[in-house]
């Protein structure tokens, strides 16, 4: 096994359905301009209230990425 470097990017996904959805989506958009993604952590929850219920959440996530070799 080779050892790798890795880089990191944060963005943030939104969704009227679901955490994990929003979660989906940015790693979906992520990987439509970035190669080699290999892991994520959610960094924050947010979400925005309309008529006192959830609207939509908000899910910032760093996204690692190899560097290629």
């Amino acid at each position: 096994m080779s050892d790798h470097v890795y880089k990191t990017v944060e963005v943030t996904g939104s969704s009227s359905e679901s955490s994990d959805d929003a979660i989906r989506k940015a790693v979906a958009k992520a990987s439509q301009s970035l190669r080699r993604l290999e892991w994520f952590t959610v960094e924050e929850v947010r979400g925005h209230l309309q008529d006192s219920a959830v609207a939509h959440w908000q899910v910032t996530v760093k996204i690692g990425f190899r560097l290629e070799d």
